[in-house]
C-alpha cells in the first residue's frame, strides 16, 4: 500500500452525518467502533489524524513498527510532506507539539484496538524513550513528545467591554455573554436548545458538554436579558430548529449557527474593537479566571467549567494573579518572622 492509495472515504457517525475517513479497512472498523462511544466531532478528528498518519507512514497497519512511529514524529515536527505529496503540517516548520501528541494518542488508541482484536501482536507506539534508570524506575522514560504548557490568554475588563460594544446583534451579545459570564465552550453555546434555558432559576442545562458530560450551571442574569432581547426581536418566527442560536439572514436563515459562522462573528467584532486577540476559548478562560479571583472555590470552578479532572482547573490558580500574590505574601510574612526577625544584618560579601 502506498500513501497515494489512501483516499478519503465517508463513514456514518452516530447522528447520521458523514465523517471523513481513510481507506484502510481496519481504520474504518476502528472508526465505526469509536462512533459508538464518542461524540461525532471526536470521530471526525480521529479519522483525520489517522489519515495523516497513514499518508506519512505509507504502510498497512500490520507492517507498522516503532521506527515508523518515531519517523512520523520527526516528519511532523520538521514539516515534511507525506508520501502522497501533501504537506501535513498546517504551520511553517511543522505542527505544534500538542498536535503531534494528540495524533500519537489517536494512533496508539487505534493500535490498542487492533491488539485487543488480535489483528496485531503489539502496539507499535512506544510509551516513551528508555533512560539509564529504566531498571530502577520502570516505565519512567522520556516522553516521546515534550509539550510546554502555556498559560491561556485572557481579556481585561476593558477589552471585554470593547468587544461587546462592537457586537451588532442581541444574538451575538448573548453568545459572548454565555462564554464570558458562564464559561461555556463554543460547542456548548451552539448546542443550547430552547428547553435548556432555565430563566427563572438563572441556570442553563448543558446537554452537549465535552466528553458527553452533562451539567446544570448558574449564569448571570445579563445573559438571560440578552437572550430575551434576541428571542423577542431577532430570532426568525416559525422555524423548525429548537437551537437557541440560529442564522438570522441569507439562504440559511433559521438554521443552527455553525462554528465557522460564530468565528466570523467574533473575528469581525474583534477587528472593529481593535483587539489583537479575543477567541471563544479566551472568553471562557477569562470567565473562569475571574471566578477564581473573586474567591470561588476551585471545586466549584471545576463544576462550572465541566472539567473531568480538577487538574485541568488548577491552571486558573496561576492565571489569578491576586490569588498567587496573596499566597506569596502570607508565606513571606511567616518566613520573615522566623528567619529575619532579630537577626543581625548580613556582613558585606556574604551570600545573604
Amino acid at each position: 500500500m502506498h500513501a497515494g492509495d489512501l483516499r478519503p472515504v465517508c463513514s456514518r457517525d452516530r447522528s447520521g452525518g458523514l465523517a471523513a475517513g481513510v481507506e484502510v479497512p481496519l481504520a474504518e472498523v476502528y472508526l465505526e467502533f469509536l462512533a459508538g462511544r464518542c461524540r461525532p466531532n471526536t470521530v471526525r478528528a480521529a479519522a483525520y489524524d489517522l489519515r495523516v498518519f497513514f499518508s506519512v507512514v505509507a504502510k498497512p497497519p500490520e507492517q507498522v513498527r516503532p521506527a515508523d512511529v518515531l519517523a512520523f514524529i520527526t516528519a511532523q515536527r520538521a514539516g515534511r510532506a507525506g508520501g502522497g505529496g501533501v504537506l501535513q503540517p498546517v504551520e511553517p516548520g511543522g505542527v505544534s507539539g500538542v498536535t503531534v501528541r494528540r495524533r500519537l494518542s489517536i494512533v496508539s488508541g487505534f493500535f490498542a484496538f487492533l491488539q485487543a482484536r488480535g489483528d496485531v501482536p503489539a502496539n507499535p507506539v512506544p510509551r516513551g524513550l528508555p533512560t539509564r534508570r529504566e531498571r530502577s524506575r520502570p516505565h519512567q522514560g522520556v516522553p516521546l513528545v515534550r509539550v510546554t504548557r502555556q498559560l491561556p490568554r485572557i481579556l481585561s475588563p476593558a477589552e471585554v467591554d470593547a468587544l461587546i460594544a462592537a457586537l451588532r446583534t442581541h444574538r451575538d451579545r448573548a453568545m459572548v455573554a454565555a462564554m464570558v459570564l458562564g464559561g461555556l465552550r463554543r460547542c456548548e453555546v451552539l448546542g443550547l436548545r430552547l428547553g435548556d434555558l432555565r430563566a427563572a432559576e438563572r441556570r442553563v442545562f448543558i446537554t452537549e458538554g465535552k466528553g458527553g458530560r452533562q451539567r446544570l450551571i448558574p449564569i448571570s442574569g445579563r445573559f438571560f436579558a440578552a437572550v430575551a432581547a434576541y428571542l423577542e426581536a431577532e430570532r426568525p418566527p416559525g422555524i423548525r430548529s429548537d437551537r437557541v442560536f440560529v442564522v438570522l439572514k441569507g439562504p440559511r436563515r433559521g438554521q443552527p449557527l455553525s462554528v465557522r459562522g460564530t468565528d466570523e462573528i467574533l473575528a469581525g467584532a474583534r477587528r472593529r474593537a481593535g483587539l489583537e486577540h479575543a477567541t471563544c476559548h479566551e472568553l471562557r478562560h477569562t470567565c473562569l479566571t475571574r471566578l477564581r479571583e473573586a474567591g470561588m472555590a476551585l471545586e466549584a470552578v471545576q463544576a462550572q467549567a465541566g472539567h473531568a479532572s480538577i487538574e485541568s482547573t488548577r491552571i486558573y490558580l496561576h492565571l489569578a494573579d491576586d490569588w498567587l500574590a496573596a499566597q506569596y505574601r502570607k508565606a513571606a510574612e511567616v518566613i520573615d518572622a522566623q528567619v529575619f526577625t532579630g537577626e543581625p544584618a548580613a556582613a558585606p560579601g556574604s551570600r545573604w
